[in-house]
């Protein structure tokens, strides 16, 4: 669970730092855009910008009744932000599986992907995918529907 929070409050307290130059000579500012951005990049990299996730078994699940494809992810990949944005508003459609919170979509990924924990792999239909283009992702979730 605080693995996922590393990056955040990394990017928070580095901000937080480099903001206190400016403030100690008066430059409020700077110092603000300083913070600014930190916290920006500590939002951007923190589980809060993805869909709740569940476990593997339960994405599996309700990926075999709804049709919808199960995402596997963690914080902090660039990847994953990058199919996550590019989803926009369809990402909540899909069942998003946080591999470091769960050990099980771990081993999944890691069978998918000759050992490795290679994220984004998106599963549509019992095949894994690693690291898909987003545009094909969103054409197998109106595929689903």
């Amino acid at each position: 669970m605080t693995r996922v929070w590393i990056l955040p409050v990394l990017f928070t307290v580095c901000g937080s730092a480099l903001a206190t130059g400016p403030v100690l000579q008066g430059d409020t500012g700077t110092a603000t855009a300083v913070l600014l951005v930190f916290l920006v990049l500590a939002g951007v990299n923190s589980p809060l910008v993805f869909p709740r996730s569940i476990g593997a078994a339960e994405a599996r699940r309700r990926s075999a009744v709804d049709g919808r494809p199960v995402v596997f992810w963690r914080p902090g990949c660039t990847y994953c932000m990058r199919l996550r944005i590019r989803l926009g508003r369809d990402a909540r459609r899909l069942h998003w599986v946080n591999i470091w919170r769960d050990p099980e979509g771990a081993a999944a990924v890691r069978a998918a992907n000759d050992g490795d924990e290679t994220v984004p792999t998106v599963v549509v239909a019992g095949r894994p995918h690693t690291n898909p283009d987003p545009a094909w992702v969103r054409a197998q979730l109106s595929a689903s529907a």
